[in-house]
């Protein structure tokens, strides 16, 4: 029989259930479940396989006897994943706190799934557009190498919360019957917009976003050279990122080379014909935990550039699915 494990999750929000869909769906081997989060959401009951189990209250203590802990993002991570670890769990995080620390290993498993052997018990999940990226990149920077990468971004509001996704329902109810909108989870108003901001603007005109997906890249692919220049872009959809991306490789590749590639990679499912207006989008992307490619094309700006364009569920793959997987690779590599 399959050895079973203490697991708990910190935080029950979007990202939380999201984990916990998956860990169900997967059958992730759980001999038991804690549910932690804020003093606020502690006394509610959650459904998990079929059980009601009711959320605690966060302390450094709640981690006795845990194997594995997920958390779901937020402030959470840097109050209690050290707690958590000191009591003996391994910390899959889901927030920004970690990803950048050099003792702490940022993992997509299609990507550098050896890295996780080098944790010190916690190990980062990245950035959610990040994630769909670099699974697009990698077969291709194995086959032939990349020298260059431009990227854009089309961002789902839930990305920024249940608040977001709320509020563009909000707009677009209240713009239908001439009212006015006001912006609260946005800086401006997002039905019928799109805002070319996503986090912080940094010192290099650059937003601390597109630099997660830059500094997160060269981390995982280990491979500081490597030259990436993203601009993310929140639209008015509610689920599910996109991501227009141009790479320059080290050699020559046909689109259809490109195709078999991605065809062949883990992960990836290419939606690419486009006689027959066959291309990935949001809409058919959304609850599924493959990144999904099309619109590959020989770029016509460099000698050796492709083209694409990738859409992946980022509650699912840019989040609470890529966690799951890493658990499954703490379990396949034995070090739980």
């Amino acid at each position: 029989m399959m050895k079973q494990y203490n697991v708990a999750l910190v935080g029950t929000g979007a990202v939380g259930s999201t984990i916990l869909e998956v860990l169900e769906e997967r059958n992730f081997p759980v001999k038991s479940l804690k549910l932690l989060a804020t003093s606020r959401s502690a006394g509610n009951k959650v459904k998990f396989k079929g059980q009601d189990y009711e959320i605690e209250e966060t302390t450094p203590q709640a981690f006795a006897g845990v194997d594995v802990a997920f958390f779901a993002g937020g402030a959470a991570s840097k109050l209690f994943a050290k707690d958590a670890v000191k009591q003996g769990a391994v910390v899959i995080d889901n927030s920004s706190a970690f990803r950048l620390d050099p003792e702490v290993p940022l993992v997509v498993p299609e990507v550098n799934p050896e890295d996780v052997k080098t944790h010190q018990g916690i190990i980062a999940n990245p950035n959610c557009s990040t994630i769909q990226m670099v699974v697009a990149l990698k077969p291709i920077y194995d086959a032939v190498g990349i020298e260059r990468v431009i990227v854009s971004t089309y961002q789902a509001v839930s990305g920024a919360g249940q608040e977001a996704m709320d509020e563009l329902l909000q707009q677009n109810r209240d713009l239908a019957e001439n009212k006015e909108v006001t912006p609260k989870a946005f800086p401006y108003q997002i039905a019928y917009n799109l805002i070319p901001h996503i986090d912080i603007f940094m010192e290099n005109g650059y937003t601390k976003e597109e630099m997660k997906m830059v500094n997160e890249t060269k981390k995982m692919f280990h491979d500081e050279g490597l030259a990436i220049s993203a601009t993310t872009v929140r639209v008015p959809i509610l689920r599910s990122h996109s991501e227009a991306i141009t790479i320059e490789t080290k050699r020559k590749l046909s689109a259809e080379e490109a195709r078999q590639i991605l065809g062949n990679a883990p992960g990836i499912v290419v939606v690419d014909d486009p006689a027959e207006l066959k291309y990935p989008m949001p809409l058919f992307v959304s609850h599924k935990d493959e990144v999904f490619v099309g619109r590959i094309r020989e770029d016509l700006a460099f000698a050796n550039g492709i083209s694409m364009f990738v859409v992946a569920d980022q509650l699912r793959k840019g989040a609470a699915t890529n966690a799951v997987q890493i658990g499954e690779l703490l379990v396949d590599y034995g070090l739980l």
